[in-house]
């Protein structure tokens, strides 16, 4: 069973490792003048003036799938500078956008969002404003519920946690020395279950070094100094010898080294990236992979959602389409785990919105760090095979994804490749629809030179 170092039904880390009151929204107002973008719920202060002269469209819109349909009309509208239909799609979704109504509501809400900033080229001052409400409001205790609420109700997140520490165990089996480079953002929640698998060795217990890589522009020291005072007290607790470090302030992954990471030759390493790699920009991924390579580990774990808004960057309504596929699957997901009006669940969705705007509105002027350009497993298994092979899950690893799986509502399912079937890895499906790509490589075998 996934144990969280922020939940966990188990009594060692219950006393440690408790649930807060309340959840902090942290989502930035709306600033956008030219539409009126408020909760079509509630009245705007001129509303009879404002929508008694805006037009009238006829479309009927009682069809299941509404939000999508208009959406994508108004994106090819947005690509074609058909003004007239900008005007009257924009005001049309606007009528019928809300963050508290159902699935096709909340699509339109925040679609039309990225939508509107993509028409009127506000994309990267909106995208601003956003993440600068959100980490005024972001505070450790917020974020540890939220992550707390989304792993008991969905193995979104949990999926790739027990994969990658399935692989990493077995790559690391029988090594007294470990040291596992941690660049993923999740609070290190991960890393609990592998500490209580290796206190449960037959053989000794090993010691383990972690070195965390924050690469998001985070306030970090005092968030990641709550997270270590967890680790090495759940550490002692299981009785494995245990060392937390943290890098922060890159600029680019890239610029990681092994003088950097403090690794020894003692040590036996394995690099953990869960949704890290879609952080980096698209031309600097092939040099962050061949800078992994360089460290030498014994596996490399890969977590990313599936998903391509890297090969359509350059055509919007393909874009478009590829966006509003993944984050209908994502909000329907979201819809049968959560309260229409959760907190819990309306935080996620404002964070969704962020990387909506991202995509469709910023045209690539967001750095590395920020940038959400997903690859699909495929695509991402193409930069990999350059210096790594792929390192199959074992049964025991299988097992125990399945094993989480079957904890959860029907509607997922685990996805295992076939032989010699590309990608390699596994999928977790939501609707028969696989979102999550997990997989594990070990770098190629050294080749030995033959003189001429």
């Amino acid at each position: 069973m996934e144990k969280s170092l922020f939940f966990s039904n188990s009594k060692h880390t219950n006393k440690y490792f408790l649930e807060n009151k309340d959840v902090h929204h942290f989502h930035a107002h709306h600033h956008i003048h030219l539409i009126n973008m408020q909760n079509p719920n509630q009245k705007p202060h001129h509303e009879n003036s404002s929508r008694s002269q805006s037009p009238k469209y006829e479309e009927p819109v009682s069809d299941a799938k509404w939000a999508p349909r208009l959406l994508r009309e108004c994106a090819t509208a947005i690509s074609n500078m058909d003004s007239t239909k900008i005007h009257h799609l924009l005001w049309m979704l606007n009528e019928l956008a809300s963050p508290y109504g159902d699935c096709n509501q909340k699509l339109a809400f925040y679609f039309l969002q990225a939508l509107f900033c993509k028409a009127t080229d506000t994309g990267l001052r909106c995208y601003k404003t956003l993440t600068s409400a959100a980490e005024k409001s972001k505070s450790f205790d917020s974020s540890r519920k939220l992550i707390l609420k989304f792993q008991e109700v969905s193995p979104w997140t949990t999926f790739g946690h027990v994969a990658s520490n399935g692989a990493i165990l077995e790559a690391l089996d029988g090594e007294t020395k470990l040291h596992i480079i941690d660049i993923s953002n999740t609070f290190c929640t991960q890393w609990p279950t592998l500490l209580e698998a290796l206190a449960t060795r037959n053989d000794e217990t090993p010691h383990l070094k972690l070195t965390v890589v924050v690469t998001e522009s985070i306030s970090v020291k005092s968030v990641m100094k709550e997270v270590a005072q967890r680790m090495e007290k759940f550490a002692r607790l299981m009785g494995v010898p245990f060392e937390f470090n943290v890098i922060s302030g890159l600029n680019h992954l890239n610029e990681l080294t092994k003088e950097s990471l403090n690794i020894q030759e003692e040590e036996a390493l394995a690099v953990n990236c869960i949704g890290a790699l879609r952080k980096v920009e698209v031309e600097e991924r092939g040099g962050v992979i061949r800078m992994l390579k360089s460290l030498n580990p014994k596996v490399v774990t890969i977590v990313e959602h599936e998903a391509d808004f890297s090969s359509t960057r350059n055509d919007f309504v393909k874009c478009f389409e590829e966006c509003l596929r993944f984050y209908t699957l994502y909000f329907e997901m979201l819809d049968e785990s959560f309260p229409t009006t959760s907190n819990e669940r309306l935080v996620i969705e404002r964070e969704c919105s962020k990387s909506i705007v991202k995509v469709l509105a910023c045209d690539n002027e967001i750095g590395e760090g920020d940038g959400e350009r997903r690859e699909r497993g495929n695509q991402w298994s193409e930069r990999l095979r350059e210096c790594f092979s792929p390192f199959p899950l074992n049964d025991d690893a299988v097992d125990d994804v399945k094993a989480l799986i079957k904890r959860y509502k029907a509607g997922w399912s685990l996805v295992l490749p076939q032989e010699n079937q590309e990608p390699p890895g596994i999928y977790l499906t939501w609707g028969e629809e696989p979102v999550v790509w997990a997989s594990a490589w070990k770098p190629h075998e050294k080749s030995l030179d033959v003189a001429t």
